[in-house]
């Protein structure tokens, strides 16, 4: 069953913490069934519990990531678990120092890789990481329990846990570029079950379980778990292949996989799922990033041959990267987090993802819910593809 949805019509309101963007301007004239936005009346999704940002909005995204951000730490009252791959964004910082300063117990961990340099920096510069060691010094002297990751691959995550409550997660880096000239989404779910997974996760990276040694003990993932009428499945790497989730729940597409992606190699076999389900006579479609996709592991070439539409991010457009991780099928599931479609991904790095709604609905009111949650994700991946990307 589908249903229309109409983002120009006031959504349920999002948690007032949360500071919804004052202005948009996000125009999808070629999506049936969908009005346009035009400028000052668009809005993130809402679905009780739940809220989905697209942005960024200086880029022309409906959304401030930056002002999500900054409005759920704002929020905090006891505790921030704080699990990001990088951080150089001064407000954020500075939010993140606030609530300490009030009285709320701040605890961090963040990928070492960007607080140290690769190389020597020359004699005239302090190197190009030095923002990221000067927000940590300030971070650390105002008593914030902050530690750097022991994984020798890649400490991918970026997630808060708010007041063990509370989740923001999705693809954003705490970062300027991340917040202001990425593509990128952030989802905030209020559930004290779905934070509760997050704080195992959290708990296992403070105790130096990174990547491959968190397979060393199994967790199950969690299941058959409601948010607001919408299933909610967080799944984690590599603890749980998230791989193996987007293969099975696109096995169950019947009309459409819609795509925005940073990196996809060969590696992953989530390519050739989407050749199988192109073959099945389902219709994919996605962008990916200009730099990524034309490097020799990307899976471009797996794609195209089987006439799947790909496209990527036209230069002149503000857009500096691709960098969200988001999938929806049929317009009834939506897959968003940290997670690209690599091997190292799914094996060795440490990574989310959440996936909301059930292709085997069959409650209307869910159904009803799960679309209009996946229609927003969808509406702004066509408009990545419509106003700021060329076909392949």
């Amino acid at each position: 069953m589908k249903q229309n949805y109409y983002p120009a019509q006031t959504p349920p309101s999002p948690p007032k913490f949360e500071k919804p963007h004052k202005t948009a301007y996000h125009t999808l004239g070629h999506i049936s069934g969908l009005v346009k936005l035009s400028k000052g009346n668009g809005m993130p999704v809402s679905v009780g519990d739940i809220t989905m940002y697209m942005g960024p909005r200086e880029i022309g995204g409906p959304d401030s990531l930056e002002e999500a951000i900054i409005g759920f730490i704002e929020g905090a009252t006891i505790e921030l678990q704080i699990s990001v791959q990088e951080l150089d964004h001064k407000p954020i910082a500075d939010a993140i120092i606030a609530a300490r300063l009030r009285g709320v117990r701040v605890h961090m961990v963040m990928e070492q890789d960007y607080l140290k340099e690769g190389k020597p920096p020359r004699a005239d510069s302090l190197g190009e990481y030095e923002i990221n060691r000067e927000l940590l010094m300030r971070i650390l002297r105002t008593g914030i329990d902050a530690k750097a990751d022991y994984n020798p691959h890649i400490f991918h995550q970026k997630f808060i846990i708010r007041d063990k409550v509370s989740v923001l997660t999705g693809s954003t880096n705490f970062t300027t570029t991340g917040v202001t000239k990425n593509l990128n989404h952030v989802v905030i779910v209020h559930d004290k079950t779905v934070a509760g997974e997050y704080r195992k996760e959290f708990r296992e990276i403070r105790k130096g379980i990174f990547g491959k040694r968190s397979l060393e003990r199994s967790r199950k993932p969690l299941e058959d778990h409601y948010v607001s009428n919408m299933r909610v499945k967080p799944l984690f790497a590599p603890d749980h292949m998230p791989e193996m989730e987007f293969i099975k729940q696109m096995n169950k597409a019947r009309e459409r996989i819609d795509f925005a992606i940073f990196t996809f190699s060969k590696s992953s076999g989530i390519d050739d799922a989407m050749v199988l389900s192109k073959i099945a006579g389902v219709n994919v479609s996605g962008v990916m990033d200009r730099r990524a996709v034309n490097q020799k592991w990307a899976a471009k070439d797996t794609l195209a041959g089987a006439d799947i539409d790909i496209f990527q991010n036209k230069t002149g457009t503000g857009v500096r990267k691709v960098h969200h991780k988001l999938m929806t099928i049929d317009d009834k599931i939506t897959i968003v987090g940290s997670f690209n479609y690599t091997g190292p991904a799914n094996l060795t790095n440490d990574e989310n993802i959440v996936v909301f709604g059930d292709m085997d609905e069959t409650d209307l009111t869910r159904i009803g819910v799960q679309n209009q949650f996946a229609l927003y994700a969808r509406q702004e991946i066509e408009r990545i593809i419509e106003f700021q990307s060329e076909r392949i």
